[in-house]
């Protein structure tokens, strides 16, 4: 785990980079900012956390990371004592963890639910969307108090490093690290009829086959009846109306994707 420090005294704001080796878009951002002179308004933490899983370019080293909260200083696999160590780092942290997808192109934020914080930093993102991951959060970084995740855009493309990295100096404008940006800068959110909140409401499994297939768009509502996906030529069609949420054929081992519903708007 490599931390850097941008500014004097104790951080409460931190900026986490590749939980997942394989999406590396956290970690070019990262590396992008300490190349910058920026001139922060309170000290900020930037941590790049499975540098061995990165290295090696794979999701996890021993289990995914994601679901090894809080760890185990003495755990059998990396990733438990990784994850016992990000937690004392974030201990009394506002954290933006950056992840990316094989589902969406474009950046969405999570939270396990939508409260003050969420309130206060998601409006102020480059986003038009934010889910609540509520149960299905157990073992995952953003049960940390105070922590927004980002899905930055599509694994590995460089569309994701940059939209990780105006995702960061948004993050970092409304946490008060960085001063107010420019009204032509990226970061600003300009005029937007607010940002639409959607809620997990259960997984799609997904059996085991050697080809899969997804016919829906995530995001846009599917009807029930409606075919949603294939698996080896086995049709899925919807028991009630969803919106498929972190939806594709590849994406997880075991499932298709979220089930999900639409459930407010933050201004």
């Amino acid at each position: 785990m490599r931390i850097h420090q941008l500014g004097d005294g104790t951080p409460e704001v931190a900026v986490v980079a590749s939980i997942h080796g394989d999406e590396p878009c956290g970690a070019r951002a990262v590396e992008r900012l300490l190349t910058e002179d920026l001139e922060v308004e309170r000290p900020v933490k930037l941590i790049v956390v499975n540098e061995e899983a990165l290295e090696r370019g794979v999701r996890y080293v021993d289990e995914d990371l994601n679901r090894a909260f809080p760890g185990d200083p003495n755990g059998d696999s990396h990733e438990a004592r990784l994850a016992h160590a990000l937690t004392n780092e974030l201990r009394d942290c506002t954290v933006l963890s950056l992840h990316s997808t094989q589902s969406y192109s474009e950046p969405f934020a999570l939270v396990k639910e939508v409260d003050a914080v969420a309130r206060s930093i998601c409006p102020h993102l480059p986003v038009d969307l934010v889910v609540e991951t509520d149960a299905f959060s157990e073992g995952r970084l953003i049960e940390h108090p105070h922590t927004v995740e980002v899905e930055c855009g599509l694994q590995g493309s460089d569309e994701a490093a940059e939209n990780a990295y105006w995702l960061v100096r948004a993050f970092l404008t409304a946490t008060g690290v960085l001063p107010a940006p420019l009204s032509d800068d990226p970061v600003d959110a300009g005029e937007r009829e607010g940002v639409r909140v959607y809620r997990l409401t259960e997984p799609i499994p997904k059996p085991p086959a050697g080809q899969y297939e997804v016919f829906v768009n995530n995001f846009e509502p599917v009807d029930a009846g409606a075919r949603f996906a294939t698996a080896d030529g086995e049709t899925f069609t919807a028991d009630e109306p969803f919106y498929p949420i972190l939806l594709s054929s590849n994406g997880y081992e075991d499932v298709f994707g979220y089930a999900g519903e639409m459930v407010g708007v933050l201004d």
